[in-house]
């Protein structure tokens, strides 16, 4: 277990999936967590409930809002004077974007995605960016996706891996530029997670048993797995990994 005594992570979408478990996992390991939700409060009440009081803020926030993006950085920061981690964490997908759909729906689609999966997590980094310059540094963790780097396998999901791809550049972009100035940024790309959205993904492959049947160990990746490697990550022991994306689909797609 890694000790974040002394850390403040602010993590987004902490309602479910990977981001109830990254919440739980955090609070076990002594962090000060800012949990956002967007309308699941009750999902992270659960997810944090074994954290006490004075090491955790619930914060919700329309991920579309700009201006809810800005006032939920300024409560994460003036809670306990700084952020030192930002987990971007949340997103959303959509199945009914494909090639064929109305042109009102496609917009409609591609507008959502980038609006939740890159400019709202770009805005976040930007503001860390920021307060981190010259004041000691901090780090950024992405979850994106193998989408990212293989494309979707349902068409109609093409703007989600756009997404994933735009959001996994601009983390690399943070990475790269600021790295003097002791600012980490650090890709996850998880492959078929065992979530809400997984389960929704299936349905539109015929069944989870035809997707199993796609992975090479015949089964989703645990999301307290990508939970544990969010943590290490934030312990801020692996600094050289800054900018580098790491693979967890249980051997699926190895590049």
């Amino acid at each position: 277990m890694y000790d974040l005594t002394g850390k403040t992570v602010l993590l987004t979408g902490a309602s479910k999936g990977i981001g109830a478990a990254t919440a739980r996992r955090l609070g076990e390991a002594g962090a000060a967590l800012i949990a956002h939700y967007g309308s699941d409060r009750q999902g992270v009440e659960t997810a944090t409930a074994a954290i006490p009081e004075n090491r955790k803020l619930l914060l919700q926030a329309d991920l579309g809002d700009a201006a809810a993006l800005d006032e939920l950085w300024a409560k994460a920061s003036a809670w306990r004077g700084r952020v030192d981690v930002l987990v971007n964490n949340a997103a959303t997908m959509r199945f009914d974007g494909g090639i064929d759909e109305p042109s009102e729906r496609w917009d409609e689609v591609w507008d959502q995605m980038l609006r939740i999966n890159v400019l709202a997590p770009a805005r976040l980094m930007r503001a860390a960016v920021r307060q981190w310059q010259n004041a000691g540094g901090g780090s950024i963790i992405t979850v994106s996706s193998w989408a990212a780097q293989r494309g979707v396998s349902n068409p109609g999901s093409l703007a989600y891996g756009a997404s994933k791809a735009a959001i996994r550049s601009a983390t690399q972009t943070i990475a790269r530029a600021y790295a003097r100035e002791q600012i980490y940024a650090y890709i996850l790309a998880p492959g078929v997670v065992g979530t809400r959205l997984s389960e929704q993904f299936a349905e539109t492959q015929g069944g989870k048993d035809k997707v199993f049947a796609t992975l090479a160990m015949g089964d989703w990746v645990q999301p307290d797995e990508v939970a544990e490697t969010i943590v290490f990550l934030a312990a801020g022991k692996a600094r050289n990994l800054s900018g580098g994306t790491i693979d967890m689909n249980g051997a699926s797609y190895i590049r």
